[in-house]
């Protein structure tokens, strides 16, 4: 979907939502092969391709004894439009792509800096902060002019305590120190978080290294782990199905043998402008300058700022710098308009550096040495704002497992979720053990005409700050989560058994579960494609009280 210009956006809204199986790799051979490995080894490779419905019986007994790990030999990929408050809801269930607790995660400050913290903390940190304990007490020695003596005095809550005038400073010390250990009181400050914080990500395409805000960290349940340990020293422990860059492009964890190489943090020599002879550097200026008015509009987008400028105002600069890749030098793709100021101080910015030389960060090939099965532990994850949706983990490039769209870098369409009159509206009981009912009319009512006119109002101020030019990362923190959002959702077999436990109702389940009915209405449709897929295993599941493995 593109953008459209402002005149000709106004609100539409839906009570469905829509779930497309974008690609896979999965069927019930999958299930089988992987099974039989750890009886008849290579042979297993024999079952790959044949009928397993002569096997059903043993999918029954791993689905039936939890044996979990020969479910996770498959993915799945679903494109999802749905309410942003789905969303919320679904990204709390990542339960394929983790990594373990202590797994090191790279941080990067705006002027560059690294510095590195355990994934468990950042956990720790984004949702629960930092108690600090300080002393609630105040006060101290000071110096009494008429007196000539020092004074000791401590204010504890709304209590000033006078403790007496003292020949000389120490005393006044010790006396003020001996109250606040005799009444200890401390206070709980909560510091600020993480949630302005970026990693260290990469380019995947020049594999240069970027930075990328984070946007939320997930604690993904005890999950089984694989041990990664490459020729460089890396090591990296991760479920089977979190995606590891490698040379050939993004790779599952379980997927990997030794031998294989995986992209890990480094460096390589700074390009320089000495490698571009200035006659080749002439013409390729001559080639940008007759691209100029085919591929800037009379008025454009600074790709840098995102301010709009006429034509005149805006020149055509390569985005990845000529001197970094002499590849891209005639790619159109590798153009983009910039406004005077930001061509200006980019430009400088990179004659800079070309003339400093050195080293640059890049994420470089690896081989990985062995793998090994490594228990089972808490787990978690991380959400990053794209376009490249990676992150360091132990100094290794892993992709996290669910994009969605963006609002940083396109306009977002004015489509809301409005619930259709089979929603029940009402809802009954203690936490627990809801129970929904459906609502009169007039509550459908009240329902739709609050949410269309909230909806419009908040998008007309939306349009308002976008008109005024303000950034619309910015602009968008008015929009209310019944905004429609896309997203791509990657996961196998079994961590969508976990997801269809918690987040859809059935008469079969063992263990009832209560879902907010958007959320169970997007599983709905993810389980009517899994089940054609793999008609045996989701049978299996059924049988079994819907529990996954």
């Amino acid at each position: 979907m593109t953008d459209t210009p402002a005149d000709d956006l106004k609100p539409s809204f839906r009570s469905d939502v829509t779930v497309e199986l974008v690609k896979h790799t999965a069927s019930d051979a999958d299930v089988l092969f992987a099974a039989r490995v750890s009886t008849i080894g290579e042979q297993s490779l024999d079952e790959m391709g044949k009928d397993p419905e002569r096997s059903k019986g043993l999918i029954n007994y791993l689905m039936r004894d939890r044996h979990g790990s020969p479910f996770e030999h498959n993915s799945m990929t679903f494109f999802i439009s749905a309410p942003i408050l789905v969303f919320r809801e679904f990204m709390r269930h990542r339960v394929g792509w983790c990594v373990s607790g202590d797994t090191e995660i790279t941080l990067e400050s705006e002027a560059g800096n690294l510095r590195r913290r355990s994934i468990e903390d950042l956990y720790k940190l984004w949702h629960l902060g930092v108690e600090d304990r300080l002393p609630h007490s105040a006060g101290g020695v000071t110096w009494h002019s008429r007196a000539q003596k020092w004074t000791a005095q401590v204010r504890r809550g709304e209590t000033n305590h006078y403790l007496g005038l003292y020949d000389n400073r120490e005393a006044a010390d010790a006396a003020v120190a001996e109250f606040r250990e005799q009444h200890p009181s401390t206070r709980l400050r909560t510091l600020e978080s993480i949630r302005r914080n970026h990693v260290r990500c990469y380019d995947e395409e020049t594999l240069t290294a970027q930075r990328a805000q984070i946007l939320d960290v997930i604690q993904s349940g005890v999950k089984p782990l694989i041990k990664i340990t490459t020729a460089g020293g890396k090591v990296l422990r991760s479920t089977v199905d979190h995606a590891v860059l490698t040379p050939d492009g993004w790779r599952k964890a379980g997927e990997l043998t030794v031998g294989d190489a995986v992209m890990t943090a480094g460096t390589a020599p700074r390009p320089s402008e000495r490698l571009v002879p200035p006659s080749l550097r002439r013409g390729v200026g001559v080639w940008t300058s007759m691209q100029r008015n085919r591929l800037i509009g009379e008025t454009d987008t600074c790709y840098v700022c995102g301010e709009t400028f006429a034509r005149e105002q805006l020149a055509l600069d390569h985005v990845v710098p000529v001197a970094e890749d002499l590849t891209r030098a005639l790619d159109e793709r590798n153009l983009a308009p910039a406004c005077e100021p930001c061509h200006a101080a980019k430009s400088a910015e990179e004659q800079k550096l070309a003339r400093r030389g050195g080293e640059i960060a890049v994420a470089l090939p690896d081989p990985v040495i062995s793998i090994e099965d490594d228990g089972e532990e808490m787990t978690y994850d991380l959400t990053v704002e794209g376009p490249w949706h990676n992150f360091l983990a132990n100094g290794v490039v892993v992709h996290n497992s669910y994009n969605e769209e963006s609002g940083r870098y396109r306009e977002l369409q004015p489509v809301f979720y409005v619930p259709g009159e089979d929603r029940k509206l009402v809802q009954q009981g203690r936490p627990g053990k809801y129970e929904f009912v459906s609502g009169t009319e007039t509550q459908q009512a009240i329902v739709e005409r609050s949410m269309q006119d909230s909806y419009v109002q908040a998008y007309e101020h939306y349009q308002e700050m976008l008109a005024a030019g303000v950034a619309r990362e910015v602009a968008r923190a008015v929009l209310p989560v019944g905004l429609f959002s896309s997203m791509y959702a990657t996961c196998n077999a079994r961590s969508l058994m976990h997801f269809l436990g918690l987040r859809t109702q059935h008469e079969l389940a063992k263990v009832p579960s209560f879902p907010q009915r958007e959320i169970e209405m997007v599983g709905e449709k993810m389980e009517e494609h899994w089940a054609k897929l793999m008609p045996l295993t989701y049978a299996a599941f059924n049988a079994n009280g819907r529990v996954a493995p």
